[in-house]
């Protein structure tokens, strides 16, 4: 099987972001500062050849692919497997509303591991099946082409770790732009990365990582 190339980045800032607040399978619209980045890392891609444009079917996501997408000339096709993870409950609340009304459920989500399921929600367990499922399905439809995909921090967590051999129970060590390029080659079934959290497109100082 002929080496895919499936650069990977993070959607662009977005209002929650700011506030704290999770967003998971919720939304928020893009800052004028994440439609800023979404646009300069247009201008990055535009010089590279993508032969396909996938997508997180979430609102921040999609805006970011549809700036990058009109800039490369590239359609955006969707996948829901590419969405964060279901924060259930968690959802649209800050880290302090949630300890503050949901003490048990914040002290389980702490202390336990990647099979803490949030009520109404998914693991991150779950999380991660489901979206290296997707990028290898997507790896093996397109062999040997280069593939831009445009999804959320929690994607880029898992995809790290997969390919590095990184326990999910281990803490993260590493840091997941907004709007960083991520580059990672899948060829014979495993994968190997390039680069990682490339923001040279960005002025200093205008990224953020709140995941």
């Amino acid at each position: 099987m002929a080496s895919t190339q499936v650069v990977v980045v993070r959607h662009g800032e977005t209002e929650w972001n700011l506030e704290g607040r999770l967003q998971g399978h919720l939304d928020s619209p893009l800052t004028e500062k994440g439609v800023a980045q979404a646009r300069a890392l247009a201008d990055r891609l535009e010089g590279q050849a993508f032969d396909v444009l996938y997508s997180s079917d979430l609102g921040r996501a999609y805006h970011t692919a549809e700036i990058i997408g009109n800039k490369i000339g590239v359609d955006v096709t969707t996948d829901k497997r590419l969405r964060e993870r279901h924060l259930g409950i968690f959802q649209g609340r800050t880290w302090r509303e949630i300890e503050e009304t949901s003490p048990d459920e914040y002290a389980l989500y702490m202390g336990s591991g990647p099979d803490y399921v949030i009520p109404e929600g998914e693991s991150a367990r779950q999380r991660f099946d489901r979206t290296i499922a997707c990028l290898e399905d997507v790896a093996c439809s397109h062999p040997g082409a280069t593939v831009l995909v445009v999804a959320h921090g929690g994607v880029l967590n898992g995809l790290f770790r997969h390919t590095l051999g990184i326990p999910l129970e281990a803490s993260r060590r590493f840091k997941l732009w907004n709007a960083g390029i991520n580059t990672f080659y899948y060829e014979d079934g495993a994968w190997t990365l390039g680069t990682w959290g490339d923001v040279g497109h960005l002025p200093l100082g205008d990224t953020l990582d709140d995941s």
